[in-house]
């Protein structure tokens, strides 16, 4: 990887790191754009504060925009959460192999 790819990459993982930037774009997921109240109510335990810092962050980002209607995905917010949908298929899996990991730790094979 090019040390350009390398630094696109990891400037797009620091604005998706920040806390709860992904909830915002998974509110935002469905295509239907939501006021600041319901976006806030959404991600849940967001503070107006923070909600504002994260929607100026993705907005500067070209992620997300803001209409007459509230606040929605822009065609690059869209495509990017379509590459991240297979994360969800691999959470599924993931978290299956955890309580079975879990499960064997917590109860050894009988002897």
């Amino acid at each position: 990887m090019s040390t350009k790819e390398t630094a696109a990459i990891s400037q797009l993982l620091a604005l998706l790191e920040a806390r709860y930037a992904m909830r915002v774009l998974w509110a935002l997921r469905d295509g239907h754009a939501q006021t600041f109240r319901l976006l806030q109510d959404s991600v849940g335990g967001i503070t107006p504060n923070t909600l504002n810092t994260r929607i100026k962050e993705l907005r500067e980002a070209g992620i997300v925009a803001h209409g007459g209607d509230g606040y929605s995905l822009t065609q690059s917010g869209q495509d990017l959460l379509k590459r991240l949908s297979d994360l969800q298929a691999f959470a599924a899996r993931w978290q299956v192999g955890q309580v079975r990991k879990t499960a064997a730790v917590a109860s050894p094979p009988p002897r």
